[in-house]
């Protein structure tokens, strides 16, 4: 076989990211008298990393971050002094995925809520975990369509088995009347099973008033911090003090 028939032979075999190399590790071999055991080790990988890299990539996208660009390295934690980092890096190592526990991150818009929690999202995917990202309305609008379509089951039985269930915006906009009922049945398919992490504006005394079911949060909030890490990340808001900023800046 000529190096053509080598590397379409690669690639039907599924085998792309030692295909997409060959040619290159060839070289490589001839130039360093690369022992055969050791193009073998180059060429395999190669393929094992760029088989890690897509698993990260496909993991990225079915997350469905809003800003899939959030990271830790980009939050100014200079803004808000008495945040508690020590736990936002105790979060990013996933270390409460694999104990199944829970986090509630509060405070209002514009402190950095979701930034960090989309942050930790990208850690676990990093270190294997899958992770979903839904504002809660969406994911409301998600299962209402699911319903719609009859595969309520199927949909429930994802959002109850994912690893990493971020659910953001808690309080940000008004939600339908069965709110109270479906985030109830989440919280408590995940509890003790999978992580939830969820962000709000608002304080939990205002959550009864948020669903119209207190009895549903008493038993959502039960859940959340039995084995829970609550995060305050107010009071200051970074888009407020940017806002200010650009309003002084034009003057």
């Amino acid at each position: 076989m000529n190096l053509i028939e080598v590397e379409r032979a690669l690639r039907q075999l599924r085998l792309g990211g030692m295909a997409g190399v060959l040619e290159t590790r060839l070289r490589q071999a001839q130039a360093e008298a690369m022992a055969p055991i050791d193009l073998i080790s180059c060429l395999l990988n190669d393929e094992l990393t760029r088989r890690s890299d897509r698993l990260l990539e496909r993991r990225r996208k079915q997350a469905g971050f809003r800003d899939p660009h959030k990271t830790l390295d980009n939050f100014d934690f200079t803004f808000n002094p008495k945040m508690n980092r020590s736990m936002v890096f105790d979060l990013a190592t996933c270390a409460f995925i694999g104990r199944r526990e829970d986090a509630l991150f509060l405070g209002p818009g514009g402190s950095g809520k979701s930034h960090i929690a989309q942050a930790i999202g990208q850690s676990a995917i990093q270190q294997n975990y899958r992770v979903l990202y839904r504002e809660t309305h969406v994911l409301l609008d998600n299962l209402a369509a699911a319903v719609a379509e009859g595969t309520r089951k199927e949909f429930m039985d994802e959002m109850s088995s994912v690893p990493l269930l971020i659910i953001d915006d808690f309080g940000m906009r008004k939600l339908p009347h069965t709110a109270a009922e479906d985030l109830l049945e989440i919280i408590m398919r995940r509890y003790e099973r999978a992580s939830t992490l969820l962000t709000s504006n608002r304080p939990v005394e205002d959550w009864g008033k948020v669903l119209g079911d207190v009895a549903a949060v008493t038993a959502m909030l039960d859940r959340l911090l039995h084995h829970g890490h609550v995060l305050k990340c107010g009071p200051r808001s970074w888009r407020t003090k940017t806002a200010a900023g650009n309003s002084r800046g034009d003057r």
